[in-house]
């Protein structure tokens, strides 16, 4: 299973149908989502203070190297840093994998990164920027976010591997199984 970062990347773009013009309409508006970079990380940092159990993991945590770290990544989604490339990649599986260590699970994920999707889209319709710069937001979101839910695989399947000397092969078969017994 271990996962290659840039061939995540690639199958994640053909997914989400992430194209050249996202990519340019995303590059174009970069100087615009610099500009609104540390807003979204107070909202978002907002929208997890609010959540006891989130809150916790980041009282553990330099309140402002996390808003800072937010800031590039979402500043990252627009400019694609190689374009979208092996260091985006790379970057993004990091991310992943940060977020599996600090114990932020799924069900935190998820709705944050939705709390992002619509802050940013709230602040597009104030502006009045185009749609498509919101279509080409929320793909590379998903794109992101991807990367963190895989992250959560990979690990688990690399401790149950260590553990029992498991294939990959078995591994799946026995999630598979223990799904249609459900």
């Amino acid at each position: 299973m271990a996962i290659k970062p840039l061939e995540l990347l690639q199958v994640l773009i053909s997914r989400t149908e992430f194209t050249d013009e996202d990519k340019k309409i995303l590059q174009q508006s970069a100087d615009w989502g610099s500009s609104i970079a540390a807003e979204m990380s107070d909202a978002f940092y907002g929208y997890l203070d609010r959540d006891a159990e989130m809150a916790a993991v980041i009282a553990k945590h330099n309140r402002q190297r996390l808003g800072q770290t937010f800031a590039d990544w979402f500043k990252e989604m627009f400019t694609g840093m190689d374009n979208w490339g092996p260091q985006y990649a790379e970057r993004r599986w990091k991310i992943g994998l940060v977020h599996v260590r600090v114990g932020i699970g799924p069900q935190h994920v998820v709705p944050a990164m939705a709390t992002v999707v619509q802050e940013v889209s709230r602040r597009l319709v104030k502006e009045g920027k185009p749609e498509q710069l919101r279509m080409s937001l929320s793909k590379v979101c998903m794109i992101d976010l991807s990367f963190i839910e895989q992250a959560y695989l990979e690990v688990a399947y690399k401790a149950v591997q260590q553990e029992t000397g498991m294939s990959e092969a078995l591994f799946k078969r026995l999630i598979a199984t223990s799904l249609a017994s459900s």
